[in-house]
């Protein structure tokens, strides 16, 4: 049986861990580059391609992306294991479910145990030169405070990127030309990447994370169409059953598609950047995202596909390359690949599996046939979500013909408590808009959020207020079959009643199997603000 406790030593780990030497060893080790984009789902164009058209990817453009899909492994199932920031990074860093990272569980109040190996430092521990631009989390690699002697930050070519749409808008609207605007923040990728090789000790691989926020809100209204020429019409009768297919939801994506557009721009820059300095050929090159669309219904912070599927695709030196695999993957997965890549043995304490199996066969669909389910949940997001900074736990087990999901409190929430919406003077349109606290908010601000808060009351319309943001049952069942975006609770039908059973008992086993808190004195490590002291050990724990 796994146990959290004790955690060993990072310290101790790489005396245990590390088994690679200098000199040829060293050599031998590929690079490794990270391209991680926030709040990035399943959206690329490469997925319109081994999906078949018909929805919302067949107007996205990642043609960089594709490319490497197309040299390396497009993974059709790939998931978060926390549709959170935090949470997410502490899973996918660790190697281990979000559940068993202490209080790097949450996104607000999080705190990081430095027992918890994580993959960069290890890596670094065994000769890499690492680092990281922009987007991390203390985890792994700090922002700021040195490890091993030096920072690993590398951002000193500018920031700006991260605000793509607003800082595009304005240097146009300052006199430069649309390409020169777009080059200019692209200067800031090449940038900060030359000088995090430029810091590196000759033989030595690296490992960078590319960690940009522009694909996080907030954007430019009608960006979408004014710097990539994503026409918001060419959505219509593209989006799925949970999002009304209006104008102003329809920019919306357009913007954000627009934003994951800069992101795939600057994937072509990376890899440019490594052919010209002769690194490519020995970089193995990982694209992701921390889970779905941010100021949507069923998207972050949501169980629901388009709040835990990615895009993921692997490419570089050992992967055998032009396949497309439908093998269920958690990004926690990358932990151990990223390890194995190095030659840096798994310490035992991460719960996750490495891709390598995977990426070396030859075979296409279901390669491994061990990888067919994966876990996801949630705790906090926003502490002021809900009165007394209640969390909103949810766990759910995703397999190829169902997701089943349990709502530990039905009786919360799911996207926070709708203040002001009750009674009393209502929230303004612009407010909700651009202010995620003001209600709701589990659910970043944005036009669609202000759109279906606004039509709440219509008849119309009130459907898709009440579906997102209403009170939800214990257990939740969709049949992908008949239901792909998962609309209809089919939990309590009779002629479901034995999946429920069995993937409610497959879904308890593995969260005791992993010793998560939330099985624990009823939840009381994640129930109890600000989540301090440790994690409740194996002789406190309550079956449910």
């Amino acid at each position: 049986m796994l146990r959290t406790s004790p955690l060993v030593l990072r310290t101790c780990l790489v005396v245990l861990a590390v088994c690679v030497s200098n000199g040829q060893a060293e050599q031998s080790r590929p690079n490794i580059l990270f391209a991680f984009a926030d709040d990035w789902g399943r959206h690329a164009s490469a997925y319109a391609r081994a999906d078949g058209a018909g929805g919302l990817d067949d107007v996205v453009r990642t043609p960089n992306f594709d490319r490497i899909a197309a040299q390396g492994v497009l993974f059709r199932n790939a998931f978060v294991n926390a549709p959170s920031c935090t949470p997410c990074r502490s899973s996918l860093l660790s190697g281990q479910h979000f559940w068993r990272t202490g209080r790097g569980a949450i996104l607000q109040g999080a705190k990081w145990d430095d027992r918890i190996p994580t993959w960069p430092l290890l890596l670094h521990d065994s000769g890499y030169h690492i680092g990281k631009t922009w987007k991390v989390w203390s985890p792994g690699v700090p922002v700021d405070a040195p490890y091993g002697g030096r920072t690993h930050s590398y951002q000193q070519a500018g920031g700006r990127f991260n605000g793509f749409s607003q800082t595009a808008t304005r240097l146009v609207a300052g006199g430069k030309s649309l390409a020169e605007a777009k080059e200019t923040l692209m200067d800031e990728v090449r940038g900060n990447l030359a000088a995090f090789l430029a810091k590196r000790e000759k033989g030595k691989p690296f490992a960078y994370w590319f960690g940009p926020t522009n694909v996080h809100r907030k954007w430019i209204k009608g960006s979408g169409k004014a710097l990539w020429d994503i026409d918001p019409d060419s959505l219509k009768g593209k989006l799925p059953p949970f999002l009304p297919d209006v104008p102003i939801v329809r920019e919306d994506l357009a913007d954000y598609f627009g934003e994951v557009a800069a992101f795939d721009t600057a994937l072509g820059v990376l890899q440019k950047a490594l052919k010209a300095a002769g690194e490519l050929d020995n970089t193995i090159i990982v694209v992701s995202g921390d889970h779905g669309a941010p100021g949507f219904p069923h998207g972050k912070c949501n169980l629901y596909d388009f709040g835990t599927r990615v895009c993921l695709a692997i490419a570089g030196p050992g992967v055998v390359g032009g396949r497309v695999v439908d093998d269920f993957v958690s990004l926690p997965d990358l932990a151990p690949t990223f390890l194995e890549s190095g030659k840096v043995s798994i310490p035992a304490v991460m719960t996750a599996r490495s891709l390598w199996p995977v990426l070396k066969s030859d075979r296409t669909g279901l390669v491994d046939p061990k990888r067919t389910f994966v876990l996801t949940g949630r705790e906090r997001h926003v502490l002021s979500a809900r009165a007394n900074q209640l969390p909103y736990p949810q766990r759910a087990i995703r397999t190829a013909e169902h997701l089943f999901v349990i709502n530990f409190r039905p009786d919360r929430y799911p996207l926070g408590d709708p203040y002001r919406l009750d009674g009393g003077e209502s929230p303004t349109t612009q407010q909700v808009t651009e202010n995620t606290f003001v209600t709701l908010s589990d659910e970043d601000a944005g036009p669609t959020k202000a759109w279906i808060v606004d039509h709440r009351g219509d008849p119309k319309w009130k459907r898709y207020f009440d579906h997102a943001y209403g009170k939800r049952p214990r257990e939740e069942l969709f049949d992908l079959k008949t239901d792909p975006h998962q609309m209809r609770n089919v939990a309590a039908d009779p002629k479901f009643a034995g999946v429920t059973a069995d993937l409610r008992k497959r879904l308890m086993q593995e969260l005791e199997r992993t010793n998560d808190p939330r099985l624990v004195d009823d939840g009381k490590f994640f129930e109890t603000p600000p989540l301090a002291g440790p994690l409740p050990n194996d002789s406190r724990r309550k079956k449910r």
